[in-house]
């Protein structure tokens, strides 16, 4: 580190220690917004710390783990200060027999789940990039993946935080308290804040064991409605799925359907016969299922030209429709289009093949028309020059004044990712 940094920072230096502080590059840009330092501190306490000094000089703090999700939200309003988790990465406690663990929050998913494994347990995501990915990161931006249909999502199984607060108070839900925030749950108010009302520092999860045996069994129509009544009539069997995944591209329209059943070997063959009776019954036919399908969901982020990949929530009753209506708009402007959603209704969308003008255009149209029925379409990356003429979160509705009082009462000061939440938060 430079000593004109060491001078200008030496607040932050005597804290972290000169060796984990360093200038700010254009990697670490959140958006086109370049911090000008990051600091890496060694504990919760230190952390703490760091945002009690940023506070009170008014500094813009941005909280990061693996930095794979720096585009998510708005473009943040001022980022003086990038706060890393690296160093917060080990694994504080697994009560394998009580079926918990407590983890840093800089420790990447990958590590986290091969630990685990040694025990025969794991944490029931599977997130995107999970080998950079943290568990702070997914925490902040409630990445569950494809097993929140068995497991439900980060929110259901994350039973306790430690977060450190923008004026450094050191708060705890579950556990040995620290500190209460009274009337909160923080575990479920902190999962998908993008870290704009406090640093995750420890995290206890519920655990789930590994399953004996996987299969993956793939089905595909041509038809559209064809698809959806197949989906639907899994959800409403007695199967029990933990992944139903739809993947379809302007490439091969045809929707292809992934179902993935985990368990013992006997129960898993039974399953597998109803299901391929729910296949003739609805009428889809049975395909090969390739390798590593249930990566589809990172295929989507892959690509050179300028692109929009937006997250999407419908009912699962209207899916289909909204494969329908993604291809149509898609024709319309002349992109090239894929989507890989999950049987709950939730997936993400890829538009790419355009400039500014037709990136806008198709946001607005299918937001429009997404939204007259309760659902919503928040993009998460897109060019720069289209995030700057389109609120990537969406309609809020009647949450946001409630929304800007809890902000107010965990960050009075505005100092955590000033700008990038719903609503300017």
């Amino acid at each position: 580190m430079s000593a004109h940094l060491q001078t200008q920072w030496e607040g932050i230096v005597a804290i972290a220690g000169a060796e984990h502080v360093r200038a700010a590059s254009p990697s670490d840009a959140v958006d086109d917004v370049e911090p000008r330092a990051v600091v890496e501190p060694e504990s919760a306490a230190d952390l703490a710390r760091v945002l009690s000094y940023a506070g009170e000089r008014g500094l813009s703090v941005a909280p990061r783990g693996g930095g794979t999700k720096l585009g998510w939200g708005n473009t943040p309003r001022t980022v003086d200060l990038a706060l890393s988790t690296r160093r917060l990465g080990s694994i504080v406690e697994h009560a394998w027999g009580d079926m918990t663990a407590t983890v840093g929050a800089g420790c990447t998913v990958d590590h986290f789940q091969s630990v685990l494994a040694e025990h025969g347990q794991r944490l029931a995501v599977d997130p995107l990039w999970p080998a950079r990915a943290t568990v702070g990161g997914i925490l902040a931006t409630n990445d569950s993946g494809a097993l929140r249909m068995a497991f439900g999502s980060l929110r259901d199984q994350v039973i306790g935080v430690t977060v450190a607060l923008a004026d450094g108070t050191i708060a705890k839900s579950g556990g040995r308290v620290v500190k209460n925030v009274a009337g909160y749950d923080l575990p479920k108010l902190l999962t998908g804040s993008l870290g704009t009302l406090g640093v995750i520092c420890e995290a206890t999860f519920r655990l789930y064991p590994l399953p004996r045996e996987e299969r993956t069994l793939s089905f595909s129509t041509p038809a559209v409605d064809v698809m959806n009544r197949f989906v639907l009539a899994v959800l409403d069997s007695p199967l029990v799925a933990t992944g139903l995944q739809v993947c379809a591209e302007e490439r091969t329209p045809a929707p292809v359907i992934y179902v993935r059943l985990e368990g013992a070997r006997e129960a898993n063959e039974s399953q597998e016969r109803r299901l391929v009776e729910l296949g003739r019954d609805t009428g889809v036919r049975r395909v090969d299922a390739p390798p590593r399908v249930w990566k589809a969901r990172e295929g989507v982020w892959q690509g050179e030209r300028p692109a929009l990949v937006c997250k999407f929530s419908v009912l699962p009753t209207r899916l289909g429709g909204f494969c329908d209506l993604a291809r149509e708009v898609a024709s319309s402007l002349s992109l090239e289009w894929s989507i890989v959603a999950q049987a709950l209704g939730v997936g993400l969308l890829r538009l790419e093949g355009g400039d500014e003008e037709r990136l806008v255009a198709a946001l607005k149209r299918l937001r429009g028309e997404v939204e007259k029925t309760q659902g919503s379409l928040v993009a998460l990356h897109c060019p720069p020059a289209v995030k700057a003429r389109v609120d990537v979160w969406g309609e809020v509705g009647d949450a946001l004044p409630l929304m800007r009082r809890v902000k107010v009462q965990f960050d009075p000061a505005g100092i955590l990712n000033p700008g990038r939440f719903v609503g300017g938060i």
